[in-house]
């Protein structure tokens, strides 16, 4: 155990529904954590689930499998020589920007580490030594990425990546395209998505398929906002050829399950419902199991009343042809961004005495499905729990939500007046007088006009992309989670149209208002833009519309008369401009929303009782809690005499066979090694910046080793404020391992 100025961590068990108090008393925690230790223990030997080891040695994709463990069977890096760790090599990219970032998850084949770095570069390293293979630099737009594919081939092994709207193929040993997949060795992800015309819409992908045989199975980032839509469709590729081999429509076309739960028109003009965390696949089974998320527009559904079937859901596939086997549906008509952002777990469970092969999904709302496999039948009972209604008009939310049962949720679910911070009767009269404005009906309360709508787990979990990491002899699940509330306030837009100066105003207002603002003056992490023109040019501008950057997809249907108007009103400029755009004027959505943004006291710590970021350990054969533990701390607040509360987290764990799990994901820069069966800390390692990437662990010449991408920059941490508690931007990946 690593001692530290504020002493040794000690695990803080927690009870679910209860905030950590300021003051708790050391012995009752210890006391609390032995015991739900020696239980824990004696149950688990009875628990034991057969797996071969031998398939969890290598790290070849990202999540270290296709069932998206995040385990390792290795075991030399370990509970009794873990605080040995030091740094072996580290590698720079070399292209660290203000605004750029690392979430990827690096692999490792036959000895060599495949990364991307932030300015999306595909880097290929000696795992051992970190020297430098090759680098390929496809021009394109920048946003996020999470890890590349590897396949191996007859005749040449490939690297499979998205960049913008495009999904490349390069040579693994050369770093050079593959010119005879697609066309010259990309394929354009807006084609075959059976909507026209295919030029105008925004698809991208942050996070890497799956790969089933010779077939990539792919998600997609679409718009979220209240603009012209592109449908979340599912499709595989043929990694030979870039062709598509199959397409599963998330958004049914006439004749397919689940039509009815749309509009007729749904599947012309609707968006989202698609796959941006990534996929998992049963390899026997040949089964793909897609999350998706929500329908677009994500906080209004006026215009796609139903319970909009395969969005906000866990869809099983024949990974051979796409054809449906089943889906089970998290939240019906999803109108809080709820989506499923991240991969399942595929784990065995010991359920009463039997073995059964189990698909587990995390949610943002801080709750885990536990699905059968082979039928999608949940393993522990669903009550439907019935929800508020919306007052916007127009809008049917559905009027009950599936609740399982257990495990119980590892969240906060909603907020009340006493939960809401006691890091001083200030902060606390504070928030109480803040929190008496808002709509707080539950973790369903549907967005409304005025002063918001409190959203709690917020709109980044609960769980959030980096996920769960699961043991396979155990069937124990490992998940940080936030405990983050969220304002959000709607506003009806035919009282802005009345008011509109330009019809540049109106396309800004339909296209751009609800990441930027009504006024332009920004909702983080979206910038302001009411100085733009003292920042960027038009064509720089033209170009971030046209190909999108960082979090912001492409709006690729803003073109001619619309950009033209647009580029007038955000530089204020006179020009010739059409009244409107005639036949393809933007629909406006009949609401919006003007606010969007982290319930934080003055000091921008949230405004509610600790812990604002946990760590979670969760029996799936029993389903139940076994600990939770803060994620983080802040350093100042432990100064006062407050124990650690936790922090937002970005990014997952993994555990291995050494009896560890490693995580980095929190705000203060600390990457940490806790005790799986305890959560305890046993090492802990202050990087240069934050790290909100999931490590990785593999072996080469008898030698484990950890590797992690350090890139700074929590976009989301202190969302809709200053950005005080965000974090300087890197450039570095790091690798540890023992002494030799």
């Amino acid at each position: 155990m690593i001692k530290t100025r504020t002493g040794i961590h000690q695990p803080h068990i927690l009870n679910a529904h209860m905030s950590v108090k300021v003051g708790v008393q050391f012995s009752a925690v210890f006391v609390a954590a032995m015991i739900l230790f020696l239980s824990c223990t004696s149950s688990d030997k009875q628990q034991d689930i057969p797996f071969q080891k031998e398939n969890f040695v290598d790290w070849k994709t990202t999540g270290g499998d296709n069932a998206n463990t995040k385990y390792s069977s290795l075991d030399q890096i370990n509970k009794e020589n873990v605080q040995n760790l030091e740094v072996v090599w580290e590698y720079r990219t070399g292209d660290n920007t203000d605004q750029s970032t690392i979430q990827a998850n690096p692999i490792v084949v036959n000895g060599v580490m495949f990364i991307s770095s932030p300015s999306l570069k595909i880097i290929a390293l000696d795992a051992k030594t970190g020297e430098e293979k090759w680098v390929f630099d496809a021009e394109g737009p920048e946003h996020q990425n999470r890890g590349v594919v590897y396949w191996e081939g007859e005749a040449d092994d490939r690297i499979l990546f998205t960049r913008g709207s495009y999904l490349y193929a390069l040579n693994a040993e050369s770093g050079k395209p593959i010119r005879s997949f697609g066309e010259n060795g990309r394929v354009d992800l807006r084609k075959n998505l059976d909507r026209e015309p295919w030029q105008e819409l925004s698809v991208s992908s942050t996070s890497p398929g799956i790969l089933f045989k010779d077939l990539l199975v792919m998600g997609s980032r679409v718009p979220e906002g209240p603009q012209q839509y592109a449908p979340g469709h599912i499709r595989a590729y043929n990694v030979i050829t870039g062709e598509v081999e199959w397409i599963f429509h998330t958004i049914p076309h006439p004749g397919e399950p689940g039509y009815e739960t749309w509009p007729e028109n749904a599947w012309q003009v609707s968006g989202g419902a698609n796959s941006w965390g990534g996929m998992s696949l049963d390899e026997e089974r040949e089964i793909v199991f897609v999350p998706t998320g929500a329908p677009s527009y994500h906080f209004y559904g006026g215009d796609r009343i139903g319970s909009n079937r395969f969005s906000t859901s866990v869809i099983a596939l024949d990974a051979n042809t796409g054809e449906l086997i089943w889906d089970f549906q998290t939240i019906r008509h999803d109108i809080w961004d709820y989506d499923l952002p991240t991969r399942p777990n595929l784990i065995t469970v010991n359920k009463d005495g039997e073995f059964i092969d189990a698909v587990a999904q995390v949610t943002k709302t801080g709750m885990v499905y536990v699905l059968n496999r082979e039928s999608g039948k949940s393993l522990f009972p669903i009550e439907e729990m019935p929800v508020p209604a919306s007052s916007l008009i127009g809008e049917e939310a559905w009027p009950t939500q599936p609740i399982p049962v257990k495990p119980e949720p590892f969240s906060r679910q909603g907020l009340n007046i006493e939960d809401l911070t006691d890091l001083s009767p200030k902060k606390n009269a504070w928030a109480r007088a803040e929190f008496e404005k808002f709509s707080a009906r539950g973790l369903y309360d549907p967005p409304g006009t005025g002063e918001g709508t409190i959203f709690m787990p917020g709109l980044h979990g609960g769980a959030w992309w980096g996920g769960a990491s699961v043991d396979p002899g155990t069937g124990i699940l490992y998940i940080n989670a936030n405990n983050i509330p969220y304002v959000i306030s709607m506003v009806e837009t035919e009282g802005l149209h009345a008011n509109m100066s330009s019809y540049g105003e109106y396309v800004y207002t339909a296209t751009c208002a609800a990441c930027h603002g009504i006024d332009r003056q920004g909702v983080a992490p979206a910038p302001g833009l009411i100085d733009i023109k003292d920042r960027l040019t038009e064509e720089e501008v033209t170009s971030i519309i046209q190909e999108g950057r960082g979090v912001m997809p492409a709006m690729a249907s803003v073109v001619d008369n619309d950009l033209n108007a647009l580029l007038a009103y955000l530089f204020e400029k006179e020009r010739e401009i059409a009244e409107s755009g005639g036949d393809n004027e933007k629909v406006m959505s009949p609401y919006i929303h003007q606010n969007y943004y982290q319930f934080r006291d003055d000091e921008e710590y949230p405004a509610i009782k600790p812990p604002w970021g946990t760590l979670n350990a969760i029996d799936l054969n029993r389903g139940e809690i076994l600990w939770q533990v803060p994620l983080g701390e802040y350093k100042e607040l432990t100064e006062r005499g407050i124990p650690p509360t936790g922090t937002q987290n970005l990014g997952g764990p993994i555990n291995t066979a050494g009896g560890l799990i490693f995580i980095a994901a929190t705000r203060d820069k600390m990457f940490r090694a806790f005790d799986k069966d305890t959560g305890e800390i046993l090492w802990e390692k202050e990087l240069e910046t934050g790290a909100f990437a999931t490590p990785s662990t593999y072996e080469i010449d008898g030698k484990q080793y950890i590797a992690l991408g350090v890139g700074g920059n929590c976009k989301y941490c202190s969302e809709g404020h200053s950005g005080r508690l965000s974090n300087p931007t890197s450039d570095l990946f790091v690798v540890f391992a023992l002494p030799d």
